[in-house]
């Protein structure tokens, strides 16, 4: 049984099944997890979420911002973007079907793996976690957000989700505050200051980051260092590959590759395969 990881698919889903195809997946035996941000911009969202659906639980995903986007398009809390390409996906007959598919995934996601000494966290998250959190903290966070993603009040939590304010973390909030720190920390984050603080306007690499804000994986004491965190999100950054850290996104919606990693046996045993994406949009700076 084989573990695979795929980064930002983005309604590419051409590419999906070449890269499939190429891990020589098998459904009754291996498990993919794929990094949210499964729809938008690229022009075959609804077949990425057929396949998804098709593949049973042999798929999980975590949620990314242009899926949330989606959720709150469709429920009415949100105008379509003008490079939203999720048109055909919202007329679609099975279209609540996919909705519900959707909203029933994951914001992050936890495996121990390997054995002994060797034994490691892999955290698997959209965009990032905030650095005063725990593995145990974003699990927990996590799932206060999927309760409600999946309950009756989905449509009013959307339409209190989107905004950058609050911009840190505190055990004290409540309610939509929270929620939304933790839905941007999540599917959003790429900068923030050593205390937390995020920031969202920098879209392009690392070396860009303003004065005083670092990517949120080396703020120094970060707590989930000891884990191995998987995330997307971030195409100007590309692939980076580290003991605590697996950078996905490699832009294929902009017309890069779409990557996956092979986990192995322990998190230094990984192996990355891609697929060049024929999709060839206008570079989006990191999703």
């Amino acid at each position: 049984m084989a573990l695979f990881l795929i980064g930002d698919i983005q309604g590419c889903d051409s590419a999906l099944g070449r890269l499939l195809d190429e891990l020589a997946f098998s459904p009754s035996r291996d498990t993919v997890v794929l990094l949210g941000d499964l729809v938008n911009r690229g022009p075959e969202s609804a077949q990425v979420l057929r396949r998804a659906q098709r593949l049973g639980g042999a798929a999980l995903s975590v949620l990314g911002n242009h899926d949330l986007h989606l959720l709150g398009v469709a429920h009415g809390v949100r105008k379509s973007g003008r490079k939203d390409t999720v048109a055909e996906l919202l007329a679609a007959p099975d279209r609540e079907a996919m909705l519900d598919w959707l909203r029933h995934q994951h914001m992050a996601l936890h495996r121990r793996i390997g054995s002994g000494e060797a034994a490691r966290d892999l955290l698997m998250v959209h965009a990032g976690v905030l650095p005063q959190w725990s593995v145990a903290d974003v699990r927990a966070h996590a799932g206060e957000l999927e309760a409600v993603l999946r309950g009756p009040n989905l449509g009013a939590f959307l339409a209190t989700m989107y905004g950058n304010q609050p911009d840190r973390w505190s055990d004290t909030l409540e309610g939509s505050e929270r929620l939304r720190v933790i839905v941007n920390a999540l599917t959003r984050l790429r900068l923030c200051t050593a205390d937390g603080t995020m920031e969202f306007e920098t879209t392009d690499g690392a070396a860009d980051a303003p004065a005083g804000y670092m990517p949120w994986f080396d703020v120094p004491g970060r707590r989930t260092a000891e884990a191995t965190v998987a995330f997307g999100h971030w195409s100007t950054l590309g692939w980076v590959s580290r003991p605590d850290l697996l950078s996905t996104d490699t832009g294929c919606v902009w017309g890069g590759c779409l990557s996956a990693v092979r986990i192995g046996a322990t998190l230094d045993e990984r192996e990355r395969i891609q697929v060049k994406c024929e999709q060839a949009q206008k570079p989006g700076k990191g999703g």
